[in-house]
């Protein structure tokens, strides 16, 4: 991987991950700055020690889970850089980059089954079982106790949207120019969502939607999860949390723009480090200034893939497309990182040279929020599988609950903001009236 020029005035950071010096940058996580630094191997995955990096880079596919500051099974991706930060993989010894409890992947090929390893010895048995147990754990305890987590706080705004992606953004800032209180909650450090994955959009566009919802007066909560909907509750509350508390929610009505999910492919070792969704991809060049890789292959079909093609070309990276019309990958080749793909052309497999693989799909609508609230959902493979229904006005099946954009089903940033506009407007009107 290799950083494009950043700009002069970019603040550095210092940390280390086991052991090794790692320089970043104010705005990057951990993923972001070890992939910049070429640390590929961020750890290793339960039971089988197989080699895990991030795939999705939105804290959603779980496969960069590390130790920060002596803390087990932190999202990397999720994670902001601080100086003087301590980072170490984990579930590897003696390191992620050569495990050799690695070995068990090789010993059992087809899979195995733990609890049938078993002898007729009790104190064999015993063995048997701290050894499994070893190698299904997921890191060690922390090194000191969490802090005590302050009294939960309570906030009541007219309308709160969750998730500040181009439909989130749009939504709150039509429902605060209506002269509505606004909450919006994203889970990601910076608003945005998927607008930062977009070469097409650029840093522009995305600055211009938050600018715009910052001027109408939309309160942010960046960094803070929707976790659950109590409906029991006092005509229910959003309980929503962050690193510093647990907020209570109570709004008059509710948005949801959750987005949704990147999805990988089906294709013999496509958990391989160096297979990204196509949207991290994008993340990284975009947002990051990061080239991920500098001989790529592009998975998939449609506009998205194409222009990131293209964004990686112009970043000088050697790239060759598989839409799937006529080609489709069927393996990936490396031990402990991307070396090169298999791609089926019409029954001749053709092996590609690569240190990168990234894949597009349909995203899968983000919908466990909404259909907890009790909104109805549909399966729609088209629309990437169970999106929430609304009708024009983004109204959902449960009165004073909203959603729009991905998570009613893929529509891409444009679409996503213009429904992100009527819903929050309907919202608004509604909670004031």
């Amino acid at each position: 991987m290799k950083r494009l020029p950043l700009a002069e005035d970019a603040r550095p950071i210092d940390l280390r991950c086991d052991g090794r010096p790692v320089r970043a940058y104010a705005g990057d996580s951990v993923a972001v700055a070890l992939s910049a630094s070429d640390v590929r191997v961020l750890s290793r995955s339960l039971k089988y020690h197989r080699p895990r990096g991030f795939f999705c880079l939105e804290g959603h596919c779980g496969a960069c889970l590390m130790r920060v500051d002596g803390v087990p099974n932190v999202r990397a991706c999720m994670e902001p850089c601080r100086d003087g930060m301590e980072v170490a993989g984990q579930n590897a010894y003696p390191s992620p980059d050569l495990d050799v409890l690695g070995a068990v992947d090789w010993l059992f090929p087809q899979g195995m089954d733990h609890h049938t390893l078993m002898t007729g010895s009790r104190v064999l048995n015993s063995v048997v079982n701290r050894m499994v147990r070893q190698l299904g754990g997921l890191g060690e305890l922390p090194d000191r106790p969490a802090p005590a987590f302050p009294e939960p706080a309570v906030d009541e705004p007219d309308v709160a949207v969750v998730g500040a992606g181009p439909a989130g953004l749009a939504a709150a800032t039509a429902a605060a120019a209506a002269g509505a209180d606004v909450l919006l909650v994203d889970e990601h450090d910076v608003a945005g969502g998927s607008e930062w994955a977009d070469p097409r959009a650029g840093r522009a566009a995305v600055e211009a939607r938050v600018d715009a919802a910052r001027r109408a007066g939309v309160r942010f909560a960046s960094r803070s999860t929707a976790v659950a909907f109590y409906p029991e509750d006092d005509g229910g509350l959003l309980a929503v949390a962050s690193p510093e508390r647990l907020t209570r929610v109570r709004a008059r009505r509710y948005v949801y723009a959750t987005g949704g999910y990147a999805i990988n492919q089906l294709f013999v070792n496509n958990d391989r480090p160096g297979v990204m969704a196509a949207r991290a991809v994008g993340r990284l060049l975009v947002r990051h200034r990061v080239v991920a890789g500098t001989r790529a292959v592009v998975v998939g079909r449609g506009d998205y893939p194409a222009a990131l093609a293209a964004a990686l070309r112009g970043a000088g990276s050697d790239v060759v497309e598989v839409d799937g019309d006529d080609a489709r990958v069927v393996g990936v080749r490396g031990r402990v990182w991307v070396k090169a793909v298999d791609v089926d052309r019409g029954g001749r497999v053709d092996r590609v040279p690569c240190d990168l693989v990234a894949v597009w799909d349909t995203p899968s609508p983000a919908s466990e929020a909404p259909r907890q609230h009790g909104c109805a959902v549909r399966f729609d493979p088209a629309r990437g599988g169970f999106a929430v229904e609304v009708d024009a006005d983004g109204r959902t099946s449960v009165a004073g609950v909203f959603a729009c954009g991905d998570v009613c089903g893929f529509v891409g940033p444009r679409a996503a903001a213009d429904q992100g506009e009527r819903a929050g407007a309907t919202a608004a009107r509604e909670a004031l009236a």
